[in-house]
C-alpha cells in the first residue's frame, strides 16, 4: 500500500464516520480515528501525542477514545482518556484490540475500525450515557497525517 489514500476509499471513510456518529448517539464520550502512513517512534508515545494534538484530552468527562492506525507499519493503538480508563474492565482494551485485529488480519480494515468503534461506543454509553444537555465536543471525522 503505497499511498495513505489507498487505505480507505471515500465511501469507506463515510461508513466509519457514520459508525462514529451512531456510537456517540447514546454517550457523552468521544471517538476519533487517526490514520498515518508511518509511525517513526514508539507507537504508544505517538498515539498520546496525536491524542493531545486532536484535543481529545479536553473533553469534560475525560472520556475520549482514539484509534490510531499506522498503515505501512501494519500497526494500531487504542487509547482511552482517564475518565474511561477508571471505569472499564481491565480486559476491555485488549478485547477491543483483538476484535480489530481479527478483521485487519483478513484485510477488512473498514470492518475492523467499525467493530472497534462500536465496542468503544457501547462501553462509553454504559459509563457515560448521553444526557439532554450533552454536546458533541469533537468533530466526527477521520484525521490523517
Amino acid at each position: 500500500m503505497s499511498k495513505l489514500e489507498d487505505f480507505l476509499s471515500a465511501e469507506d471513510e463515510e461508513r466509519i464516520v457514520e459508525a462514529i456518529r451512531n456510537a456517540e448517539k447514546n454517550t457523552s464520550g468521544e471517538i476519533r480515528v487517526h490514520i498515518e502512513k508511518h509511525c517513526s517512534k514508539d507507537i504508544f508515545e505517538h498515539t498520546l501525542e496525536v491524542f493531545h494534538y486532536l484535543k481529545m484530552d479536553n473533553t469534560k468527562q475525560q472520556n475520549g477514545v482514539l484509534i490510531y492506525v499506522a498503515v505501512e507499519d501494519k500497526s494500531f493503538m487504542i487509547y482511552g482518556d482517564k475518565g474511561i480508563n477508571t471505569v472499564v474492565d481491565a480486559d476491555f482494551w485488549n478485547s477491543t484490540r483483538d476484535i480489530i485485529t481479527t478483521q485487519f488480519k483478513k484485510g477488512n480494515f473498514v470492518g475492523g475500525l467499525i467493530d472497534g468503534i462500536n465496542k468503544a461506543g457501547k462501553e462509553l454509553s454504559t459509563h457515560f450515557p448521553w444526557l439532554h444537555d450533552d454536546t458533541n465536543e469533537l468533530e466526527n471525522s477521520i484525521s490523517k497525517n
